[in-house]
């Protein structure tokens, strides 16, 4: 079979501007509603699914308040308690690694002159907190003290709020409770529920939220304790009405809880991405679909039709492979990191090297598949008739 030069099919590329700016604009959008779609789920999954490497954490927390910690309360001793209870929980320097919290959903302003009420998810905490929590890393400031009404916050607390980054930043207020509160601090927990919080003093929370002889829970990590162990105390310990679940069984639940909303997702995502593709083949369609007589020309210059469909699929395949290159490269750029947010939070849209694949071959599908249509409508008219078209 005589080929058609790959240089003939390069060439023709920059025979048409128009024809070539729609096809790079058509897969570069369809890589980007890709990997926006992808990001979304994967960041929203990445989110809720917690990663046990660094630890392996038991929440206690009240009987019957296993689906949300935000409804538990417990004794405001039992950290103690458990902390002496539990053989085997990791200790330095004489510190039991036993965090007592309080976890709130509370509203807050920008100013005491403000109106609006801003939903923030709030986290009461001792210092411990930090030796527990390993994946807090304070990034700028320091930790908030207690008794002098001062805030850490989360590197997505801002999205949560509603507000510009630069509102949130060290030295910046928010009021609550009837007063002022300073931003002293700020951290980064990447990919936990965390990442949106804002951390206070456990005793200020206490008061502001009128609870001060209760927890909502007693986090707490084992060294060479089980989670048998803490099971057996929440068990053995009826007059307490508290229960033990593994820190990250607990978030699989709130993940199962959010399936249907993300299996939702991902059916628009498929959608979405399905819709780009399609309108990905249009453009390329009609890029290549006025080409009529160059085909018949070929054909009468004895150029066999596969021939001609090859050159014509390694041109489009090109166009498309340059544009899934630029998408790729705006969606690694603009959309990894973009701050989105959910009931009980906010996430980070994660543009992994499983998405960017599928982006990446989302590209090449509408330059592989797109040369085709207009190929058959291309060769399916006798070669006269193809050269008097226009």
């Amino acid at each position: 079979m005589r080929q058609l030069p790959f240089h003939y099919a390069f060439r023709n590329l920059g025979r048409s501007g128009v024809r070539l700016a729609a096809s790079l604009i058509g897969s570069t959008l369809v890589v980007l509603l890709v990997l926006a779609s992808g990001g979304f789920v994967r960041g929203m999954q990445r989110t809720l699914i917690q990663d046990t490497s660094l630890h392996d954490n038991i929440i206690i927390l009240g009987t019957g308040s296993e689906e949300g910690v935000e409804r538990s309360q417990i004794d405001a001793s039992i950290d103690g308690i458990a902390a002496a209870s539990i053989p085997g929980l990791k200790e330095r320097a004489g510190v039991i690694y036993a965090s007592p919290e309080i976890h709130a959903a509370l509203p807050v302003r920008e100013s005491a002159d403000s109106t609006e009420d801003l939903a923030a998810v709030m986290r009461g905490v001792r210092p411990i907190a930090l030796l527990v929590h390993p994946e807090v890393e304070i990034v700028e400031g320091r930790a908030p003290r207690g008794g002098r009404d001062e805030l850490m916050v989360g590197s997505l607390a801002a999205t949560r709020l509603g507000l510009p980054s630069a509102r949130v930043a060290v030295g910046q207020t928010l009021h609550f409770d009837d007063r002022d509160w300073t931003i002293v601090g700020r951290f980064n927990a990447p990919t936990t529920v965390m990442d949106a919080e804002i951390w206070l003093p456990l005793t200020d929370l206490q008061i502001a939220t009128n609870r001060e002889s209760s927890y909502s829970c007693v986090v707490v990590t084992p060294e060479t304790a089980t989670f048998a162990d803490a099971d057996l105390f929440a068990k053995s310990r009826l007059d307490l009405e508290i229960t033990a679940i593994r820190e990250s069984d607990y978030y699989a639940s709130i993940a199962a809880f959010y399936a249907p909303i993300r299996a939702m997702v991902i059916v628009t995502a498929v959608l979405i991405a399905s819709g780009g593709i399609l309108g990905g083949l249009n453009t390329m369609y009609a890029a290549f679909a006025a080409r009529v007589r160059e085909v018949g020309m070929l054909q009468s210059l004895g150029f066999n039709r596969l021939a001609i469909v090859a050159n014509l699929t390694e041109e489009s395949v090109f166009a498309a492979a340059c544009g899934t290159l630029i998408g790729a490269t705006l969606g690694l750029l603009l959309l990894n990191g973009l701050a989105v947010r959910f009931s009980m939070g906010a996430f980070a849209l994660t543009i992994d090297a499983p998405v960017l694949l599928t982006g990446i071959v989302g590209g090449l599908a509408v330059g592989f598949i797109g040369a085709i249509p207009p190929a058959i409508r291309c060769l399916r008219l006798p070669i006269p008739e193809a050269l008097k078209s226009f």
